[in-house]
């Protein structure tokens, strides 16, 4: 089967990772048609993720002023059985906040994605082996943030771990409608880990996320990561039917 085109390449810098296990029940409303919650260790997770875009390129082109930019999601893990590939593992966005009107535009209309403008900042630094990452958007009258303090020298991803499960995710589904879902696959090379040492995550889910969510403000994440990140590929989509 032949590969199709690459849509979107950039490189995606710098992942902090905040993950939660939730009742599945919470994400059924969400799941495209055609695919089933993908579990780790019979667990459900959501992930609040923020990173950078850096040298972005739709169709090989650079648009002026929306090459490098933030993006904090939120996300859930899912599969669907390919009948000539097998099993595909992949994310669906409940929410993805960029500082880029363009981006929310091009990603809604054609991948039918849940993007939605807000003002957008991040902040790198890194000094004497430790490196604090901090992302945040402004919404609901305040600056939502999230943030970690990690070793600055990251190590290689373990087979098996929870830290695979979260990261080697390749495909992202998106609901069309009841019965159709866009699909698009995702490349990019086993992302290194920073070791994490402090996080914090100061955010209304309630406002931001709505009512099913509204509990993971007083909930413990399961687990905090920060993936170095690489270039990526975001190649064009199909849509399939749930009966594919």
């Amino acid at each position: 089967m032949a590969q199709k085109p690459v849509f979107l390449a950039a490189s995606w810098e710098r992942l902090l990772m905040i993950n939660y296990i939730v009742d599945p029940a919470i994400l059924i409303p969400f799941l495209p048609a055609g695919t089933e919650l993908d579990l780790w260790n019979g667990q459900c997770y959501v992930s609040i993720v923020g990173f950078m875009f850096k040298d972005t390129r739709i169709k090989g082109i650079q648009i002026p002023f929306h090459i490098n930019f933030e993006e904090v999601n939120l996300r859930f893990y899912v599969r669907r059985n390919d009948p000539i590939l097998g099993w595909k593992r992949a994310v669906v966005f409940i929410s993805e906040i960029v500082p880029k009107r363009a981006i929310v535009w091009v990603a809604n209309t054609i991948y039918k994605e849940h993007y939605a403008y807000k003002p957008m900042q991040h902040q790198w630094m890194e000094n004497q082996g430790l490196l604090e990452v901090n992302y945040g958007w402004y919404d609901q009258g305040r600056w939502q943030r999230i943030g970690v303090k990690a070793d600055a020298s990251p190590i290689d991803l373990k087979p098996g771990s929870e830290a695979e499960f979260i990261t080697e995710h390749y495909w992202g589904y998106s609901k069309r409608d009841k019965n159709s879902t866009v699909e698009y696959q995702v490349e990019h090379p086993r992302w290194r880990m920073h070791p994490i040492l402090e996080w914090f995550c100061d955010i209304d889910f309630e406002k931001i996320y709505g009512q099913p969510f509204a509990h993971l403000h007083d909930a413990a994440p399961k687990s905090v990561f920060l993936a170095e990140g690489s270039a990526v590929a975001v190649y064009q989509h199909s849509v399939i039917n749930s009966n594919q």
